[in-house]
């Protein structure tokens, strides 16, 4: 396996931030802890479609999105190229990985999606946001950790709690779709979104070369 070449490295209010090339891939680490990378980008597509495809037929023209966590740009890559989303918003807690999309190497892969006039890039925490935030939206598109049950940072454990999902639901509109990344499926999640009052809780998986299938965990907030 090629070795990976760093070409930044930040200190934040989170900790380590580090993005590094591989090949002809990149890496996003953060405090020593593999995110993600450039090298597929599947589930983070999945995010969006299978959230999208999930709202109502009557909601889906000009629709809204929160997408938690900016990342390598996949998931505002996919929404921008649709037109049926209407408003896309990108809650990122990391300076560094802003600056990485608008001026570094990542903005080849979200450099249109930017430009976008129907996107903003917050800069800020998702879990303060959707705490804080008064707006609401049809679908919330979460990709901040590696999954509920592996959390990057202990701060997060709590928007995969009930208070957590009951604060998701709040920021949903009735009907809309509440999609969680996860680098495997899980049950326990699963019952979890059902014991907070969700419905339609089902789980799309992408097969990945590594042996544990990438999900995306799928609940409607009842109307």
């Amino acid at each position: 396996m090629t070795s990976p070449v760093t070409l930044d490295r930040r200190e934040g209010p989170y900790g380590e931030v580090v993005l590094r090339r591989r090949a002809e891939h990149y890496e996003i680490i953060a405090n020593g802890t593999f995110l993600m990378d450039t090298s597929d980008g599947r589930s983070e597509r999945l995010l969006i479609d299978a959230a999208l495809d999930a709202l109502p037929e009557g909601s889906r023209p000009g629709a809204s999105v929160l997408v938690g966590g900016l990342g390598v740009g996949f998931s505002l890559a996919r929404a921008a190229a649709d037109p049926r989303w209407g408003r896309i918003t990108v809650a990122e807690r990391e300076e560094a990985i802003i600056d990485w999309h608008r001026q570094g190497p990542l903005a080849a892969i979200s450099g249109a999606a930017l430009a976008d006039p129907r996107t903003v890039i917050l800069h800020t925490d998702l879990v303060t946001h959707l705490r804080t935030t008064t707006d609401t939206y049809d679908a919330l598109c979460l990709d901040i950790d590696n999954g509920p049950d592996w959390t990057v940072t202990e701060d997060n454990e709590s928007l995969y709690s009930a208070e957590g999902l009951a604060t998701c639901a709040a920021r949903l509109n009735p009907g809309g779709i509440l999609a969680v990344w996860s680098a495997q499926p899980s049950a326990d999640f699963e019952e979890s979104l059902r014991n907070a009052g969700f419905s339609g809780v089902r789980t799309e998986e992408i097969p990945v070369a590594r042996g544990v299938p990438d999900a995306v965990h799928l609940a409607v907030r009842p109307g």
